[in-house]
């Protein structure tokens, strides 16, 4: 009886192995078939039709969203990186959005370090000038976010981050020449350089900033609670919500009220800010809908404001 245990110990003992080696060589096929379908597509990026580069960049993206590429990206970092930037400069709307895409799902993987900051520095030219040409709102969207991700893992200092989220504004500030026509950018554009720009502000020391940007980003962000589109309002309030919760605000005020220089005028404008914003944030926090053709965000609008307008009114600064 010991023999025979001996023996069904041994052949279970050989089936497991067998059967864990069949699981690592079938892991390992499956790891290759998946890294060949990338080098694929990578290769289809040196493609002259358009169509073919915008599948390639569809199934990269699809591949980096299910699993880590940290192999695939160690060896193709460079190309990848550059292909999806020649696609950014010469690319139709819907190919740059998905370069953009790509590029951001780049810089997550690599994380922070030296590809993350050759990610910011060799993107940023390209996607300022995409942003500047036409004004579709997928792909402004998209290059938005991209420029949010690369300089969020990328960057290594305030002065970075202040100079992307200054291209940001220039979506909606742009600045005019003797040859250039305003064009009064789309809701969906405003919501999203609104977003992009808060995801920024968030790794930002407010203090930093100047009072006069602070001053005009605050007026620009209340303009926007009274735009008919909800979405943007949601993206204003949130804004303002982040502005405010640094303190800026009332640092600013302070600074006007104490000087001798002619800040009289400044502070008198910043107090009537406050009213301003306050009145808006309490109108929104109970706002019966019928504003804005989205009624579906208007609770998420409701409970936004309300939390906004719970902190306004236990500040100090906004209770004087």
């Amino acid at each position: 009886m010991l023999d025979s245990d001996d023996d069904n110990s041994s052949v279970s003992s050989t089936s497991t192995m067998r059967s864990d080696r069949m699981s690592v060589s079938g892991t390992e096929e499956v790891q290759l078939e998946k890294d060949t379908l990338l080098d694929e597509a990578l290769d289809a990026l040196y493609e002259k039709r358009g169509s073919t580069r915008e599948k390639a960049l569809s199934s990269i993206i699809e591949a980096f969203n299910n699993t880590l590429q940290h192999q695939f990206v160690e060896k193709k970092f460079a190309t990848l990186l550059h292909q999806c930037l020649s696609s950014i400069k010469r690319g139709s709307s819907r190919e740059i959005a998905l370069a953009s895409h790509a590029i951001g799902l780049l810089a997550l993987t690599v994380g922070y370090g030296e590809n993350s900051r050759e990610i910011l520095e060799e993107s940023v030219a390209p996607i300022s000038q995409a942003l500047k040409s036409g004004f579709d709102s997928s792909k402004i969207a998209s290059l938005l976010e991209c420029l949010a991700v690369i300089t969020f893992v990328g960057g290594n200092d305030p002065e970075e981050t202040e100079r992307t989220m200054q291209i940001m504004w220039q979506i909606v500030h742009p600045k005019l020449g003797s040859n250039v026509v305003a064009t009064r950018p789309s809701a969906p554009i405003i919501t999203a350089m609104v977003s992009a720009w808060s995801f920024l502000l968030t790794t930002m020391d407010g203090c930093s900033l100047d009072s006069k940007k602070w001053q005009q980003s605050i007026s620009y962000f209340s303009t926007l609670l009274d735009k008919d589109d909800r979405s943007i309002r949601i993206a204003a309030g949130e804004a303002l919500a982040l502005i405010l919760e640094t303190g800026s605000l009332e640092k600013f005020s302070s600074e006007a009220k104490g000087s001798n220089d002619g800040s009289r005028e400044e502070y008198i404008h910043l107090q009537g800010l406050k009213g301003k914003i306050l009145n808006q944030v309490r109108n929104l926090s109970v706002e019966a809908g019928g504003k804005g053709s989205a009624k579906k965000d208007l609770t998420s609008q409701r409970n936004l404001f309300k939390d906004i307008l719970e902190f306004l009114e236990v500040s100090s600064y906004f209770l004087l």
